[in-house]
């Protein structure tokens, strides 16, 4: 029997069409998003409710509910994509990117995590559950009208081909769209573990004997720094370019030499342990799947070089606060993290040291009168997202357990309210991460030392924008000019600042490169 016609009966009537053509006409990127998109046909819509008018009851009760319920879930893989694109300009995998719910847990405390994971899952399944409601609802309504519901497809169905075959934005199959693309995506990325695989198996460099690994750096210590988010924007950033310079001519005064480029990282606006990994790995490591079968290999890794040459190898995290097993195939002899580094200073937001104690603490635990020659990978996480606060560098005599610092600037509320706001404290965070490199090997480097440091990724899109290169700066620093000059045919630029057209590599690239140029 069909519902009396009432101002409750239309109003839940309507509220069901509008749910369902909204889910299904709302791209799955905000920067597709515009004032006319809620006026476009959907053709989802209009061959369901086709369907409708010709299934009988009980199977059109079936199908609404399923077709609802897929279209809940669809719109939750449109909002993760929303998610993905706004901080790392690309679209949610199906397979590879459960991973990034771990990291941006932790950023929450004990509650604020539950309370978080709660939320999600009752908004997830309320989602599905109204769009189910929405799409029986819709259902009942074109039986219930068949004659007016059929002249209503057919007309639209009409102006949604014209619209198509015209390219007049009206016709609409974003969720269709977006069905296959998902569908398609699992597929290649279910493939794609074979793939990488053989990649990894074609390793030139497996079989190298250790005396003639990195001849050209005997006696060198090599430190390998990853400034966190330091991307090819930043370049662009007038207090960066103003420090870059700068810092270029203070080394030389210092008798240092310096040669840059940039690499492509194979992540952008977050992971930044596919880019670590990419970095010594020689592989391209764009997911975590990759990722997860890279670390349970025997891969012949940067640092694992320095420790069959015979170096001692160390791996700084002050930003990690758990075991890290998957540290062994990178062959790092000790591991400094939160826990055992001694800081005893304030926090700040993400990172929670200043990367000026973490190099005061990595110096002062290693880098010891008569040490052995040391290969350290370092985090230098203050330029973390959200940028805020910051920290304010001190004379490295008083940096001690850290107390001695203190906070600087706006803090997070202030520099996330306003866009422009945003940019400016990413530049602020860079420049201190970079002042603090760079003081430090003006301060305490030697002859001895090579250095190269350079950004895991791009910022996120609140400074980036849409599009944005994949690009990071890179930079090799060393007082001795024969570590220079095995890099002469790199083309690298002089000095810490590349230009724009300054030669770009794959971060893929670099490991063989690097033991090509330092090897026999």
């Amino acid at each position: 029997m069909a519902e009396p016609v009432t101002a409750r009966r239309v109003a839940a009537d309507v509220l069901a069409c509008v749910l369902v053509v909204a889910a299904l006409v709302v791209p799955n990127n905000l920067a597709l998003f515009g004032p006319a998109t809620l006026l476009r046909i959907p053709v989802e819509a209009v061959a369901g409710v086709a369907l409708m008018l010709v299934l009988p009851p009980c199977g059109r009760r079936i199908v609404a509910a399923v077709a609802g319920a897929v279209l809940g879930v669809l719109v939750l893989f449109k909002i993760a994509d929303i998610g993905f694109h706004r901080a790392f300009d690309r679209p949610f995998s199906l397979v590879f990117d459960w991973s990034f719910a771990g990291p941006a847990l932790s950023l929450l405390g004990g509650f604020a995590r539950v309370a978080a994971v709660a939320g999600a899952v009752l908004a997830a399944v309320a989602l599905v559950l109204l769009t189910t409601w929405a799409a029986m609802r819709l259902a009942r309504v074109a039986t219930d009208h068949r004659a007016v519901s059929a002249r209503v497809v057919a007309v639209l169905a009409v102006v949604w081909i014209v619209a198509a075959l015209t390219g007049l934005p009206l016709a609409s199959r974003t969720t269709a769209a977006l069905a296959y693309r998902e569908a398609r995506a699992v597929a290649s990325d279910l493939a794609d573990q074979r793939e990488f695989a053989a990649e990894m198996a074609a390793d030139a460099f497996r079989g190298t004997p250790s005396d003639q690994l990195l001849t050209s750096l005997r006696g060198k210590d090599f430190l390998l720094n990853f400034v966190e988010s330091y991307g090819r924007v930043a370049v662009d950033d007038p207090g960066v370019t103003a420090l870059l310079d700068s810092g270029s001519a203070r080394l030389r005064a210092a008798g240092f030499s310096a040669r840059s480029a940039f690499l492509t990282s194979s992540t952008s606006g977050g992971g930044s342990w596919l880019a670590h990994s990419t970095m010594e790995s020689g592989l391209w490591v764009d997911n975590q799947q990759r990722y997860r079968t890279f670390v349970g290999s025997d891969r012949l890794t940067l640092s694992g070089a320095f420790a069959r040459a015979g170096w001692r190898t160390v791996n700084v995290q002050p930003e990690n606060g758990a075991d890290w097993p998957e540290g062994a195939v990178y062959r790092f002899g000790r591991l400094y993290d939160g826990r055992n580094i001694g800081y005893r200073g304030p926090n700040f937001s993400y990172a929670a040291m200043p990367d000026q104690f973490t190099l005061s603490a990595f110096h002062r635990d290693e880098m010891t009168p008569g040490h052995v020659p040391l290969m350290a990978e370092l985090d230098l996480v203050s330029s973390h997202w959200p940028w805020a606060p910051l920290p304010r560098m001190v004379d490295w005599g008083t940096v001690g357990d850290g107390s001695t610092f203190t906070h600087t600037g706006p803090s997070v509320d202030e520099v996330w309210s306003d866009p422009a706001r945003v940019r400016a404290a990413y530049g602020d965070a860079v420049e201190y991460s970079l002042s603090a490199l760079l003081s430090y090997v003006e301060t305490f480097g030697d002859d001895n030392l090579v250095l190269v440091f350079l950004g895991d990724h791009q910022p996120n899109t609140s400074v980036t924008g849409e599009g944005a290169s994949r690009d990071v700066p890179v930079t090799l620093v060393a007082r001795d000019p024969a570590v220079l000059d095995r890099i002469t045919g790199w083309g690298w630029q002089d000095g810490l600042r590349p230009a724009p057209d300054a030669p770009v590599w794959p971060m893929s690239a670099f490991r063989d490169r690097f033991l090509t140029a330092f090897g026999p």
